[in-house]
């Protein structure tokens, strides 16, 4: 291996890898179609993604067609759930090592610097994640609602705004995003490539939460909650002053390697935190006619526990969802710790990385429940 990346380079090895892989898997679910498509690829993969984007519990594969599972026959089978298991880890985690070892590749081609303003110009596009996603969330909305009953979006390319496949197709938009503003740069058009980035992140922005305002505008299965996203943004922002401000207060040593970076991290898991708050526990308070459920496991986890310890009269005023806040303050706090100026300064690339993906981790998600509970989706 390590003769074929000093004879090839690492860059061919690594494009050999990836090509050599999608092709093995392609050929092997066309030569066994029923035990490597349906079987693994069907039932771990895209499975999940067609019952996530029905808003199925579960769905079952009925000899060649994607159905309801309670609709689904004995001899039907095999059926698959929303979200992730232990075989769906195994195939996406190397996936998206080959894809980290990518960007590297990129960025080292690219040969960019001023990673900090980079990081700032990409923050748009960390909120235009979350909101894509919330336009799915719509798309069910819509196949649920009586008076629409079917998908806005269809099959296959609802797909792509859904997890996992959301997270490559957002990285896409984004590679090609920098790579027009890196051109724009080298050609003498702007000064700055980060202008022109953060300018693609923010229209990107602007359109899809404009495209959700009109379904809450037009369409009877989806509203406009103005306070709940006031509320959820001040809640996030005075959290992270409060925050920031202890620690300059007490261990200023702390974001010295990150600076205000940090701030920007804490802040994307803040908003995670609030909205899960207000959309787990107070939902009802801003006019909708139910709390929100959680999508996540670790949320999931967070009020079961608290409502099994805590006393129901406890729970009936603080909620349950609470904890969730504090774990959402202290673990960016912990990261910035870890990045301290060493690591910043000898490995500003592999931290970059690293950050964006952690506030990509807290403000996806964040942002997502926020725009949901929002736009009541």
């Amino acid at each position: 291996m390590y003769e074929s990346i000093e004879r090839y380079g690492p860059v061919r090895v690594w494009a050999a890898t990836v090509l050599i892989l999608a092709l093995g898997v392609t050929a092997a679910a066309w030569a066994f179609p029923q035990r490597v498509y349906v079987d693994i690829i069907w039932q771990y993969y895209w499975g999940p993604v067609v019952a996530d984007a029905h808003g199925w519990a579960e769905v079952a594969w009925a000899g060649g067609e994607q159905i309801e599972a309670t609709e689904a026959g004995p001899d039907d089978g095999p059926t698959a759930e929303p979200g992730y298991t232990f075989v769906s880890y195994a195939g996406y985690v190397p996936t998206l090592l080959l894809l980290l070892i990518g960007i590297v590749f990129i960025l080292r081609g690219l040969e960019l610097e001023r990673y900090r303003s980079m990081f700032y110009a990409l923050f748009p596009f960390m909120l235009f994640g979350g909101a894509l996603r919330v336009v799915e969330d719509a798309n069910v909305a819509a196949f649920r609602d009586p008076e629409v009953g079917e998908l806005a979006i269809e099959l296959p390319w609802s797909g792509f705004l859904i997890s996992p496949l959301i997270y490559f197709f957002v990285f896409f938009i984004t590679l090609a995003a920098l790579l027009v503003s890196v051109w724009l740069e080298r050609s003498g058009a702007v000064s700055r490539y980060e202008y022109p980035l953060a300018g693609f992140g923010t229209a990107f922005l602007t359109i899809t939460v404009g495209y959700l305002g009109y379904l809450a505008a037009f369409e009877s299965y989806a509203t406009f909650y103005p306070w709940l996203l006031a509320t959820t943004l001040v809640g996030a922002t005075v959290a992270t002053g409060l925050t920031w401000l202890a620690i300059e207060r007490f261990a200023p040593d702390i974001n010295r390697g990150t600076q205000y970076m940090g701030l920007v991290i804490i802040w994307a898991h803040a908003v995670d935190g609030v909205a899960n708050v207000i959309g787990l526990d107070w939902a009802t308070a801003f006019g909708h006619a139910r709390n929100l459920q959680p999508k996540h496991p670790v949320n999931e986890a967070i009020v079961n526990v608290t409502g099994s310890i805590l006393p129901p009269d406890i729970v009936a005023v603080t909620g349950a969802a609470w904890p969730f806040l504090i774990v959402k303050l202290i673990a960016p706090v912990l990261i910035i710790y870890l990045f301290d100026e060493e690591i910043m300064d000898e490995s500003p690339r592999f931290a970059f990385l690293l950050l964006v993906t952690v506030v990509a981790v807290g403000l996806g998600p964040g942002t997502r429940d926020m725009l949901r509970a929002t736009f009541g989706v």
